[in-house]
């Protein structure tokens, strides 16, 4: 049986770009496009890999700094703040079947 052959990337996979740091300590991200986990390292540099959930209850340090009807999402698990990728669409209106 022949070996299979792999791909290479052309280029480096994508990384989140790290927007700002609040004052209580989190990272706001900006999400990669069709990002649906986190991608924070921890300190012994092991990958969070949380689902990413939209946040509605957000306090008013976000809303003074991203708008109060801001499309957030949270980490289940590291709690890092993502904000959407500007080339896909929003996903904050009501869905359409």
């Amino acid at each position: 049986m022949a070996n299979p052959t792999y791909s290479t990337p052309d280029s480096p996979a994508p990384v989140a770009e790290l927007v700002a740091t609040l004052g209580n300590g989190a990272k706001v991200k900006r999400r990669i496009p069709h990002m649906r986990a986190c991608n924070e390292k921890d300190a012994k540099g092991k990958l969070c890999a949380g689902h990413l959930k939209r946040w509605y209850f957000f306090g008013e340090e976000i809303k003074e700094r991203f708008g109060e009807n801001a499309e957030i999402y949270r980490c289940e698990h590291c709690q890092t703040l993502y904000l959407p990728n500007p080339n896909e669409p929003p996903r904050s209106g009501t869905l359409s079947w």
